[in-house]
């Protein structure tokens, strides 16, 4: 399993402290990741927005596609997924086959079909004589932490999509 970080698209070993990543069902070890350090951190926060002008103006046809690859991706992988997210969620392996791999590649197909439908109208009004619209626009980069339950999904393989990107 890879436990690297992944920084300005390489991937390093952690600088701070080594955490053992627990089954929740077992209590024991699946891995041990070091964390990453401060100046990891700004590291990847200066990546991250050093890459966010390019990544803005990457075209909805451009992202749509590697959000399908994405999908695509873990679709094919999806029984060692599934192995993985359950030892680490401490969810039976069959609901994470039946059940969360379908709906995660399906969660990325949803946001490949909305990447290509950018701007409209939303269905009703919030406030009369006021006019709602959803816009999708990048704005920055953000942080996220992930819940036990949904770690796979709620990361949207942001790490695996910048390297495939950088594979390209």
């Amino acid at each position: 399993m890879q436990t690297k970080l992944l920084i300005n698209g390489s991937l390093v070993p952690g600088e701070g402290q080594s955490e053992n990543v627990l089954d929740p069902a077992t209590g024991k070890p699946i891995a041990q990741v070091a964390e990453a350090s401060g100046a990891q951190v700004e590291a990847a926060v200066a990546a991250a927005e050093g890459a966010f002008d390019a990544w803005s103006r990457t075209t909805p046809k451009d992202r749509a596609a590697l959000l399908l690859k994405l999908a695509d991706h873990i679709e094919s992988d999806a029984e060692a997924f599934a192995e993985l997210e359950s030892r680490n969620t401490g969810k039976p392996v069959a609901a994470m086959q039946g059940d969360e791999i379908p709906a995660i590649t399906d969660v990325f197909r949803f946001f490949a079909g909305a990447a290509r439908t950018l701007h409209g109208p939303l269905a009703g009004e919030f406030l009369p004589g006021f006019t709602s619209m959803v816009r999708r626009d990048p704005v920055g980069v953000v942080a996220s932490i992930a819940p036990w339950n949904y770690p796979l999904m709620m990361r949207r393989g942001s790490s695996l999509l910048r390297s495939q990107a950088a594979t390209r």
